[in-house]
């Protein structure tokens, strides 16, 4: 356990909640360290996701993850999304709110996907001086996210490492260090993910996040579907190793298997922590297709069809 940054502490190792494990996680109340919902969820949502919610926030710490806080967007700050967030945060006594780098709309329109940003100068001014206002606004620092990337813009003047390192420096907000988007986005763009991991200002990064993702050969989609890769584990471990270790998640929001298997792949992280080495269960691995959910909602774990990028899934409220 490393010293809480930016007042956040260390939380351990926590599991994504979703709708599909509502039944096992209040039935058998799984050893789980905290949850991290997604913010939008359950902003306006009633009902059962709101009961089911409040049953948890009694058991568990609790940690808001947003999409649509569009912090690089030139619309103006959407303030009712804020005063909401605001709200549920109190609520839930979330630890901490999170977002993305990126932009979701323009025009008053949300687009639903997480969309890169141009790296230079003007754009880092505009998203500092967001940052700072929305900060203020929520009375709490933000923590945001690397979102996994496809393209690259023609006027950046600056490696994405740089502008999220003087962006958190210059707003003082904490990080959120995706490992699995850091392997995608590197793959994508033919950079060193380690490079990456070790330009950061780590002592701003409070959280990370691991994933699967789906490997099309000659590039790399972020879909949330699958077991984590040797690759990210073993960037997993670096990160850990110069952050001192800070909380981690594991997302999984895509043909989405049973609640162990969920629960298991962050056990790896914590026994690779522990131990040094995590063994990979290969024979797991390829038959990702038999640990699906029974919900026939689900469909079969695999198509011929990709799944978009993984806010395809952040709509989610029942």
């Amino acid at each position: 356990m490393t010293e809480a940054r930016l007042g956040l502490p260390n939380l351990g190792f926590g599991v994504g909640l979703r709708t599909t494990h509502y039944p096992h996680i209040l039935k058998h109340k799984p050893d789980v360290d905290w949850f991290e919902i997604i913010s939008e969820n359950y902003m306006d949502s009633g009902g059962r996701p709101r009961q089911v919610l409040e049953q948890i926030v009694e058991q568990y710490k609790v940690v808001m993850h947003g999409v649509s806080l569009s912090i690089g967007s030139t619309d103006p700050l959407n303030f009712e999304y804020l005063g909401k967030l605001k709200t549920l945060a109190e609520w839930t006594n979330a630890a901490w709110i999170s977002d993305h780098v990126c932009w979701t709309g323009v025009n008053g329109l949300n687009g639903h996907d997480l969309l890169p940003l141009p790296y230079n100068e003007e754009t880092l001014r505009h998203v500092v001086s967001r940052i700072k206002t929305a900060q203020d606004f929520l009375e709490r620092p933000l923590v945001l996210e690397n979102p996994s990337t496809y393209v690259t813009f023609t006027d950046s003047t600056m490696s994405e490492w740089d502008f999220v390192t003087r962006m958190a420096e210059e707003s003082d907000c904490g990080l959120l260090l995706d490992v699995n988007n850091v392997y995608v986005s590197c793959f994508n763009h033919d950079l060193d993910p380690e490079d990456f991991i070790r330009s950061l200002p780590h002592e701003r990064i409070v959280q990370f996040h691991l994933a699967g993702h789906t490997d099309c050969g000659t590039h790399i989609i972020d879909t949330h579907d699958n077991f984590v890769v040797d690759k990210v584990w073993e960037l997993y471990q670096l990160a850990h190793k110069l952050t001192g270790g800070v909380s981690t998640l594991l997302e999984w929001d895509a043909q989405i298997p049973d609640f162990d298997v969920v629960h298991g792949e962050v056990l790896k992280a914590r026994d690779l922590i522990q131990d040094g080495s995590v063994t990979l269960d290969t024979q797991s691995r390829a038959d990702a297709d038999s640990v699906a959910s029974d919900d026939p909602a689900q469909g079969p774990r695999r198509s011929a069809t990709v799944p978009q990028p993984a806010v395809f899934v952040a709509a989610e409220v029942e």
